[in-house]
């Protein structure tokens, strides 16, 4: 069997006794999986951290490695990464300096491991407050607690995001629905779109997948349902019924009427009714 080599050699049966623990633990249940980049000028032991620890067994997949910090900042103008992982000791970037560099991206967590344990290199991480900082050779164990760690407070996160994000998107809908219901006659996606700053595009979108009906076919509803209220008061005409819920076409009105009761508007003022869609 391989060792690894970022690994202490008395910890090799440790570290193939929590993979199975891991592995168990992901059969049973699948969880977020977060984007990890690796740098370290040190290809052997950049494959090693990338390569033999069961990173998507604890949630991370590792989605770039690199030798040089230039290429991995090159990576995170165009990707969403949640961790990077880096060694203090580069030739282009220093570690510390690519944490400041780093900085940008608020939401990333960065992890610096070194040789060096001089308190100077610890307290300038902790400055630029780094998730953890771990010293060569890495220990298993603290490797695991490290990530174990982030992926907690990574978890925490997303749900506070998926709760927001729930909670925009029924702001949106609310918004939306009222909207329509107050101005059916002249309602347009357009219009909706402009009221609640996104474009026509995305609200029909968006809209289809929250509500699970189309913006077009809740218009249309309100529509239908607003004339069989309306064709039970013998006080309107027919014509008056199609113009005052949008129609400027009064066949164009009962042909939609017919397609949603499965009625004309004459039978359903008479008591006679289909099956509604």
């Amino acid at each position: 069997m391989k060792k690894n080599p970022f690994i202490n050699p008395r910890e090799w049966k440790e570290y193939i006794r929590d993979l199975r623990q891991a592995y168990n633990k992901m059969v049973e249940e699948e969880g977020q999986m977060y984007k990890l980049i690796i740098i370290d000028d040190e290809k052997k032991i950049l494959d090693g951290i990338a390569e033999l620890f069961p990173w998507k067994n604890i949630g991370f997949e590792v989605v770039g490695k690199y030798t040089r910090a230039r290429e991995a900042l090159k990576y995170l103008e165009n990707n969403r990464v949640d961790v990077v992982m880096t060694d203090v000791c580069m030739p282009d970037i220093d570690g510390l300096e690519l944490t400041k560099e780093l900085k940008q991206y608020q939401e990333l967590r960065i992890v610096i491991f070194s040789s060096y344990s001089d308190y100077k290199y610890m307290r300038e991480a902790l400055k630029l407050e780094v998730a953890d900082y771990l010293l060569k050779p890495i220990s298993y164990g603290k490797l695991l607690e490290c990530f174990e760690k982030i992926k907690e407070f990574l978890d925490k996160k997303y749900c506070q995001d998926q709760e927001s994000e729930i909670t925009y998107y029924e702001k949106i809908i609310k918004k939306v629905d009222s909207y329509l219901e107050q101005n059916f006659q002249e309602g347009s996606l357009v219009s909706a779109a402009e009221l609640v700053g996104i474009s026509p595009n995305y609200l029909s979108k968006i809209y289809k997948e929250k509500k699970g009906v189309g913006f077009s076919e809740y218009l249309n509803k309100i529509r239908m349902e607003k004339a069989g209220e309306m064709l039970m008061d013998p006080s309107y005409k027919s014509y008056e019924i199609a113009y005052y819920v949008g129609y400027d076409n009064p066949k164009n009105f009962t042909r939609a009427f017919k397609a949603y009761f499965h009625v004309t508007p004459r039978d359903y003022r008479n008591g006679i009714r289909g099956e509604e869609n």
